[in-house]
């Protein structure tokens, strides 16, 4: 038997925080027609099929940090996640169909990258899933120790209210300095 893992990751754009990853194996029972990609979905429809997808299937996340981030660049620390996600599966997968248009270098794998892919398959939607849901509470739980910048409500994109509280409080240590406007703002001691 075939056993397909779906690979997704989320917080690419985010000024803030790591780049989270999932692979996710669906187990067969699974109700395919509910796995939607995440960012279609209500946060409360996340959370339900959160918990649905954890139950139903073998699941794994991996994360980059700010600091390889900043220093490998955005893509190759989405791909770096991917590759820690898809290692930590307790199942290996005769096949791995990853969202995008690029693969981690992962040898004695069976890899294929799908545009759009968290639209179109259900294993990557539901990686979609997992991997956001996981990142959110991850910043929700950094917003709490990081008063002032909001990121319980933009989880560190470059909204309006987030780049007004930088300027107001500054960078820290949770943005990615190499990304703009990090980068001109700390430029001018911000």
């Amino acid at each position: 038997m075939k056993i397909i893992a779906g690979v997704d990751e989320v917080g690419r754009g985010s000024l803030i925080g790591p780049v989270y990853a999932a692979a996710v194996i669906l187990n067969r029972s699974v109700n395919y027609k509910i796995l939607k990609d995440s960012k279609t979905l209500t946060k409360e429809k996340r959370e339900i099929l959160f918990n649905y997808i954890k139950k139903n299937s073998i699941w794994a996340t991996g994360r980059a940090s700010v600091k390889e981030i900043d220093k490998i660049n955005i893509l190759q620390a989405s791909l770096l996640a991917m590759k820690r996600a898809i290692k930590k599966l307790k199942k290996k997968p005769s096949q791995i169909l990853i969202d995008g248009n690029k693969i981690p270098d992962l040898k004695n794998y069976n890899l294929r990258a799908i545009v759009k892919g968290d639209q179109k398959i259900p294993s990557i939607s539901a990686a979609s899933i997992i991997a956001k849901v996981t990142r959110d509470n991850f910043i929700k739980t950094l917003a709490k120790k990081n008063k002032g910048y909001h990121w319980d409500q933009n989880f560190g994109y470059g909204t309006n209210q987030h780049l007004k509280a930088i300027k107001k409080l500054g960078v820290n240590k949770h943005h990615r300095k190499t990304f703009s406007p990090i980068s001109k703002l700390k430029k001018h001691n911000i």
